[in-house]
């Protein structure tokens, strides 16, 4: 695919999770795919999904939490939304590998979420496992283990969630 071709698609609609333990910390997941994506075995995130068609972004992001952490809805508190969508832009070199070549990135509704249980509850040997571990990590921390293209994006969220951390 050229640059231009690229530049026509759209973003995939997409939710993200800022899921907070008590003390401030932040789950961050290893991606199991790291290969995919071109970024080794550092691939680090917060759990993050596709919105399916006709779903509300707060719904998705409680399914999504649940499908990749196995922390169920009444394990957490939603504590605040992003007001406006983010986008990001995939690498140009991994578009075509990702989500068939349909999109260049993904445009994203960030959520913040108290996670209320015990640390056995989090399960990420899902049915569809994203994850190879995870840990609570800092947020300022978490920010350079994050993916080069999602840096910006993680940043801005972390900053507008920071005094909630």
């Amino acid at each position: 695919m050229t640059p231009d071709e690229i530049a026509r698609l759209p973003y995939r609609p997409n939710v993200g999770i800022v899921l907070a333990n008590p003390a401030g910390l932040i789950f961050a997941g290893q991606r199991i795919d790291a290969a995919r994506l071109g970024t080794g075995e550092t691939a680090w995130q917060m759990p993050q999904g596709g919105i399916d068609a006709g779903e509300d972004p707060a719904d998705a992001a409680l399914r999504e939490l649940e499908e990749e952490t196995g922390v169920t809805r009444d394990l957490v508190t939603v504590e605040a939304e992003l007001a406006d969508w983010l986008t990001y832009d995939l690498p140009l070199e991994v578009v075509p590998r990702i989500w068939k070549g349909r999109y260049r990135g993904q445009k994203q509704r960030w959520y913040l979420m108290r996670f209320h249980g015990a640390d056995d509850q989090i399960v990420i040997e899902t049915a569809h496992p994203e994850f190879r571990r995870w840990t609570w990590i800092d947020p300022t921390d978490l920010i350079e283990k994050i993916v080069p293209f999602k840096r910006d994006i993680y940043t801005h969220v972390i900053a507008a969630f920071g005094d909630r951390l």
